[in-house]
């Protein structure tokens, strides 16, 4: 059906859309803060995926897309970089309300680190492999400014929620690559996967979702310095 990624899209934001007005969370209020971060990180992340689509990286099934395409990408793998990061930080959102109990600073900064470290090894080890290569150097890159550079203090909540976002990953990433409507080259990355999932992809959507979040908290702090 060509519409299955675009409904994909939809059911993805749809329950944070709605539940974004419930008076606890209030999640709409901050609906602000999200859209300049979402603007950024979306532009820098088409960037790279109008290369991977080039490179044969990946390729869209057209049997699932309505044919839409801008500098070769359907409309649909552009609006996935809006919905899955207003889902993902709505969690976010809901976490930092809901749950008192977080990792301390000090497991985020080990966590952290040793993540640099694993993507440090992976990029050296697969170069060559230009999904590879781009994920875990780009995840590398952002951990090290927001550790060392920004010394952002949210690294602990953000891990959190990262965890539980795995859930809708799987749910989303695993129809995504099963139908499929993404086609991937193993070629271009460490051919491991985790179902019918890349093994990178749950790096590459780390990377997304570290910028999202710093940027909301960015801009968030930023308005209550002003006030």
């Amino acid at each position: 059906m060509k519409y299955t990624y675009l409904l994909i899209n939809i059911l993805t934001i749809f329950f944070p859309v709605v539940l974004s007005f419930d008076k606890r969370v209030a999640f709409a209020k901050s609906w602000r803060f999200i859209w300049p971060g979402m603007a950024i990180t979306g532009l820098l992340f088409l960037f790279w995926d109008v290369l991977f689509t080039i490179h044969g990286v990946w390729s869209f099934n057209a049997q699932y897309i309505i044919g839409i395409k801008f500098f070769g990408l359907p409309l649909e793998e552009i609006l996935f970089f809006l919905t899955v990061p207003f889902a993902c930080i709505f969690i976010y959102a809901c976490l930092n309300y809901y749950v008192k109990w977080q990792p301390t600073n000090a497991a985020a900064r080990i966590i952290s680190n040793l993540l640099i470290g694993t993507s440090v090894a992976l990029l050296v080890l697969y170069y060559t492999r230009l999904y590879t290569a781009v994920t875990f150097g780009l995840l590398a890159v952002i951990l090290i400014l927001l550790l060392y550079y920004f010394k952002a203090d949210w690294l602990n909540r953000f891990f959190m929620a990262f965890v539980v976002s795995l859930i809708p990953f799987y749910l989303v990433n695993g129809l995504l690559t099963s139908i499929p409507v993404v086609l991937y080259n193993d070629a271009q990355n460490m051919a491991v996967r985790v179902g019918t999932i890349p093994f990178e992809d749950h790096f590459y959507s780390m990377a997304l979702l570290l910028m999202n979040v710093g940027f909301f908290e960015y801009f968030k702090n930023r308005k209550k310095v002003a006030v």
